[in-house]
């Protein structure tokens, strides 16, 4: 189990270069960047299945789980981008981000898992270091004339945390199957940019680099490693761990001299990463079975 969430926490690493890869591919639109990138993160799947990295599953695939993984991915960043552009980004990115704390209570609803109250308490504690980034220390407000960007913040955390939880409910489905999920959300996304957007290309050798950055990680190879942490790892521990996505984003950001660290980003980094020990305590500090005495 330790194994598989530390798989599924690669996927948030790799979310963490989102914002500077997005930032790095120009002005090319919203739906039409995730059309590009989801059908990179498609391809991806492809080579891995010629290359027998990624074999095929077998067994059928239930109806259901073509829903739960054509509607979570692309309800997701349908959601996302409605309420970019009908909310401001600070309120819109705050409520987006509540979807980790909603894997971590929705977990106590599935069979065999047992919510404790660190996983809660851990989960908080990431909240909290997510909103010191998210509103940079200078708070947030809500006005009544965004409700409906603010609405759809709120869909777009519930689709991803359901997605998640939902996935953990079809552990005999290969992870190979994102590679379907992928291509759906590409053809989807750009069904709404010829609908909503006008196309601009990259220019430049550099924005098509981060075109294909955003398609081989965090809009593509995350998914396969996020696929196979929420079916077999410790669902709890990744929930609370995904508050270090923003975090390590801003990090990023700093390194590459797009943001300036602050005490605002020391506190966060402290919150989220003992949210993340607190969560993951089981895991770390694993009780020792008592020894047996044995009899001569």
């Amino acid at each position: 189990m330790a194994r598989a969430t530390l798989i599924g926490f690669s996927a948030v690493v790799m979310w963490a270069l989102l914002a500077l890869f997005t930032d790095a591919s120009g002005r090319v639109p919203p739906f039409q960047l995730s059309a590009m990138a989801f059908t990179i993160g498609a391809a991806l799947g492809f080579v891995a299945r010629l290359a027998g990295a990624s074999p095929a599953s077998q067994a059928p695939i239930p109806p259901l789980a073509w829903v739960v993984g054509i509607a979570g991915l692309f309800g997701y960043h349908f959601f996302y981008f409605s309420a970019l552009r009908n909310a401001p980004a600070v309120e819109a990115s705050l409520i987006a981000y509540l979807w980790p704390l909603l894997i971590v209570l929705g977990s106590a609803m599935l069979p065999g898992e047992r919510l404790g109250w660190h996983h809660v308490v851990g989960a908080l504690m990431g909240l909290a270091g997510a909103a010191l980034i998210v509103t940079r220390g200078v708070g947030f407000a809500f006005e009544s004339r965004y409700a409906f960007g603010y609405g759809m913040a709120v869909l777009c955390a519930f689709t991803w945390s359901s997605y998640s939880l939902m996935s953990r409910r079809f552990p005999a489905v290969a992870t190979s199957i994102v590679t379907w999920f992928c291509l759906a959300t590409a053809v989807l996304s750009l069904a709404c940019h010829l609908l909503l957007e006008e196309t601009v290309w990259p220019s430049g050798w550099l924005q098509w680099a981060a075109v294909a950055g955003l398609g081989l990680m965090p809009v593509g190879g995350a998914f396969y490693a996020w696929d196979h942490g929420v079916k077999r790892g410790n669902i709890q521990v990744l929930g609370a761990a995904s508050y270090a996505a923003p975090l390590l984003s801003t990090l990023v950001l700093i390194a590459f001299g797009f943001a300036e660290p602050t005490l605002n980003i020391l506190a966060a980094c402290l919150l989220i990463t003992a949210g993340a020990a607190l969560a993951a305590k089981n895991m770390i500090w694993r009780r020792k079975a008592p020894a047996v005495a044995v009899e001569p």
